[in-house]
């Protein structure tokens, strides 16, 4: 492990990610570096915001799927603060469409959990110096993957078709009538593919469009 630049102050971190494990293995991996200091650690999106601000961050590590607020909208959250604080997405959900949304919300970088452990710490620098930093695989993988063809409602069908709700169900619980709810997901379904609209939200999820 490096000891990193040392000259000036170190660079301020957040860590939110829902695993206390995980998140004290990052913790502990990064401030082995010397130039790398946690300032804050959260289980969730929701405080990511205000905390940065309130602890004046420079950089936040942030998962995706995570309870109350996930990593995208926690990071268009800290974009839409104006602090300067930039923020990584370290996700075990290495998605094509979740790197292009995370992109649109604001983040500078995407990497996966299992970077090594002096590539993370690097990426935080990168990141921090104003850079984009991406898995050069997931990179890839996006461009050829394509843009998210779903509508903001189709998503919202889909997402509530994945627990296996009928169409009534999805109407009641989006305040939409059951035609409205049955063409949405018949869009959804020609858009991915897919043979029903459990297999259009399967597909959806695993691309990360929803």
């Amino acid at each position: 492990m490096s000891d990193g630049p040392v000259s000036g102050a170190p660079i301020r971190l957040l860590l939110a990610d829902d695993q206390a494990l995980v998140r004290g293995a990052l913790a502990a991996l990064l401030e082995m570096e010397g130039d790398l200091k946690v300032a804050a650690q959260l289980a969730d999106g929701t405080e990511v915001a205000e905390t940065v601000a309130r602890e004046r961050v420079d950089v936040a590590l942030l998962d995706i799927e995570m309870p109350g607020l996930d990593g995208i909208e926690a990071a268009r959250a800290i974009a839409a603060g104006g602090t300067g604080c930039r923020s990584l997405i370290v996700t075990t959900f290495g998605r094509p469409g979740y790197l292009r949304r995370a992109l649109e919300a604001g983040a500078s970088g995407f990497v996966v959990k299992d970077t090594p452990a002096e590539q993370l710490a690097e990426a935080v620098r990168a990141v921090h110096a104003g850079q984009r930093v991406v898995d050069p695989s997931l990179a890839a993988e996006t461009l050829v993957s394509g843009a998210n063809p779903l509508t903001d409602r189709e998503r919202d069908v889909l997402r509530a078709a994945l627990d296996g709700s009928s169409v009534r169900q999805i109407a009641a619980a989006l305040f939409l009538s059951p035609g409205t709810v049955r063409n949405h997901l018949s869009s959804a379904i020609g858009k991915t593919h897919a043979a029903n609209r459990t297999e259009a939200a399967l597909t959806a999820r695993d691309n990360g469009w929803l």
